[in-house]
C-alpha cells in the first residue's frame, strides 16, 4: 500500500495559514491607517460655562443646602464641628491660667515677677457701730445698692460694706491713670510740661470742656492732668492714656501695683460701665498715693493740688463741714454714682472713704445716700 506523505500536507497547511494570517494583518493595518481620530477643537464658551456652573454649585448651592437642610437637623454638633478655635488648641489654659495681658490676650509669663508696687492697707478691727449706722441708712434707700470702705489712719480701724464687689468705675478710673502718669514722669518717659496737640481723635463727649476747644492747640501734661481731675474731662483723659501707650499700658501698670480687679476696658466716656474697680482697691490707691514711697513728694503735692480743687462738691463734700479738708474724685454714669478720697477733720484725724452707689438711672436717692453717709462717717471720726 502506498504511504502518504503527511509532511507535505502539513507543509502546505502551514503555508496556507501563514499566507492567510499575513493577509489579515495587512488588511487590519490598512484599516487602522484609514481610521484616524481627528482631534476635537476646544470650545472656550463651553469651558467657561462649565466652570461657572461648577463654581455656582460649590460656592452657592452646596453652602445653602448645608445651612438650610443639614444644620437644622444637627445644629449643635454641626456648628461645633465647623468652628475651631485654634488659639484654644495652641494655648488650652489661656482662659484660666495666665499672668499678663498683652495686646488684649491673656498670656503666660515668667514667674520672676518684681515686687508688687502698692502696699496693702494695714487694717486692725472693723468699726461695728459705724457699720451698723451705715447699714441702717441703706435700709432707708431700698433702690440703692451701696459699696462702702472707710479706713482711719491712726488706729487702722475700718468699715467694709460690699467693698470687694465689682462696680463700674465711672470717672474714678481717672485715679489710676493719674498715678501712672506721675510714675512715668518720675521714670523719665516724659515730662510734666511736655505738650500734646488736641485733635478730633481725642475728643470725647460727656464731662469736660476740652471737647469744645479749638483743634491744633498744644496742651501741657500738667494742664491735661488738672482738667482731667478738677473738671473730670474725658478728652484730656484719653490724651493722657494715649501718651502712656493706651489702655494696655495702663492695665499692665495696675497689675504691677498688685490690684486684681481694677481694669480699663474702654476709652472715655465709658457710659456702659465696662471700666471696673472695687471700693477696697480705690482706697488702696489713695493710701499709696498718700502714705507710702510709691511717689515722690513733689508728685504727691501736685496730685494733691488737683484733687483738692475738684469742681463737683455735691457728694462727699456736701456731707462735710466747711473746715474739713477733702482730696477726692467723683464718678457718675447715670446708673452708678460714686465719690472717693481722703478726709482730714477739724481735729486733725484723717481717713480714707470710698462710697459707690448703683441706682436707677439718675435717681436722686443715690446722691442723698452718699451725702448722708459722708456726714455719718465724719461725725463718727471726731
Amino acid at each position: 500500500m502506498p504511504k502518504y506523505d503527511y509532511n507535505y500536507n502539513d507543509s502546505y497547511s502551514n503555508l496556507y495559514e501563514q499566507f492567510y494570517f499575513q493577509e489579515m494583518n495587512t488588511q487590519k493595518k490598512k484599516e487602522t491607517k484609514k481610521v484616524k481620530h481627528k482631534k476635537q477643537k476646544r470650545n472656550p464658551i463651553k469651558t467657561i460655562t462649565t466652570l461657572m456652573f461648577f463654581s455656582f454649585l460649590l460656592f452657592f448651592v452646596l453652602p445653602y443646602s448645608f445651612r438650610n437642610f443639614v444644620l437644622p437637623i444637627f445644629p449643635y454638633n454641626s456648628e461645633k464641628m465647623l468652628h475651631i478655635d485654634y488659639y484654644k488648641l495652641l494655648f488650652p489654659t489661656h482662659e484660666y491660667l495666665y499672668k499678663d495681658l498683652f495686646l488684649g490676650k491673656y498670656i503666660l509669663k515668667d514667674t520672676n515677677y518684681e515686687k508688687k508696687t502698692m502696699l496693702d492697707i494695714k487694717e486692725t478691727t472693723q468699726r461695728i457701730v459705724l457699720k451698723s449706722k451705715l447699714l441702717s441708712l441703706a435700709e432707708d434707700y431700698k433702690r440703692i445698692k451701696p459699696s462702702v470702705y472707710v479706713w482711719e489712719y491712726m488706729t487702722g480701724t475700718y468699715v467694709d460694706i460690699n467693698a470687694n464687689e465689682v462696680f463700674p468705675a465711672a470717672s474714678i478710673i481717672k485715679i489710676p491713670i493719674l498715678i501712672e502718669m506721675f510714675r512715668e514722669i518720675e521714670q523719665g518717659k516724659f515730662k510734666l510740661y511736655d505738650t500734646m496737640v488736641l485733635d478730633d481723635y481725642y475728643r470725647a463727649s460727656g464731662s469736660g470742656r476740652l471737647q469744645y476747644s479749638q483743634g491744633g492747640i498744644s496742651h501741657t501734661m500738667d494742664n491735661l492732668a488738672r482738667v482731667m481731675i478738677e473738671n473730670s474731662d474725658n478728652s484730656a483723659t484719653n490724651m493722657i492714656m494715649a501718651k502712656m501707650g493706651g489702655m494696655p499700658e495702663v492695665n499692665r501698670a495696675i497689675k504691677r501695683w498688685g490690684l486684681t480687679t481694677t481694669h480699663v476696658n474702654n476709652w472715655l466716656p465709658d457710659l456702659d460701665g465696662t471700666n471696673v474697680t472695687t471700693a477696697r482697691e480705690i482706697a488702696k490707691m489713695f493710701y499709696n498715693m498718700d502714705a507710702t514711697n510709691m511717689l515722690s513728694s513733689s508728685s504727691k503735692r501736685k496730685m494733691g493740688d488737683y484733687l483738692s480743687h475738684v469742681k463737683n462738691n455735691r457728694l462727699l463734700q456736701a456731707g462735710l463741714p466747711s473746715n474739713a479738708i477733702l482730696l477726692h474724685k467723683t464718678g457718675d454714669i447715670g446708673y452708678m454714682l460714686g465719690d472717693a478720697g481722703i478726709v482730714k477733720t477739724a481735729t486733725g484725724k484723717k481717713y480714707i472713704v470710698v462710697i459707690l452707689a448703683k441706682r436707677p438711672y439718675n435717681n436722686q436717692q443715690g446722691k442723698e445716700f452718699i451725702v448722708k453717709a459722708s456726714k455719718i462717717i465724719y461725725n463718727n471720726m471726731l
